[in-house]
């Protein structure tokens, strides 16, 4: 069984992205970059949210380790929605 931080690092390694492009990309840290993938700490929702957006990942897969790594192209029209969605809430609860 895959962890969340086994998922990162198996997308930033398909990305061929380091730690520091990748927190640079979403917006953290190396080290919080680092600690995911170490497992010393969980992805906040707004970390999987710009990594979804970003990088075009399946939520479900980065979440449950089910499913393809990223999305279809076609899925780009939906992903747009569903984060103007959260970003929305998040804003709302001040996040």
């Amino acid at each position: 069984m895959t962890t969340i931080g086994s998922r990162l690092k198996q997308i930033r390694t398909e990305k061929h992205l380091t730690q520091v492009e990748l927190g640079e990309l979403i917006g953290v840290s190396k080290q919080a970059i680092a600690n995911v993938e170490g497992c010393h700490s969980n992805p906040s929702i707004e970390f999987m949210s710009k990594l979804i957006e970003n990088l075009n990942v399946n939520s479900n897969w980065f979440i449950t380790g089910k499913g393809s790594m990223f999305n279809p192209p076609e899925f780009e029209d939906v992903k747009t929605e569903i984060l103007s969605e959260v970003n929305r809430m998040l804003a709302e609860r001040g996040l």
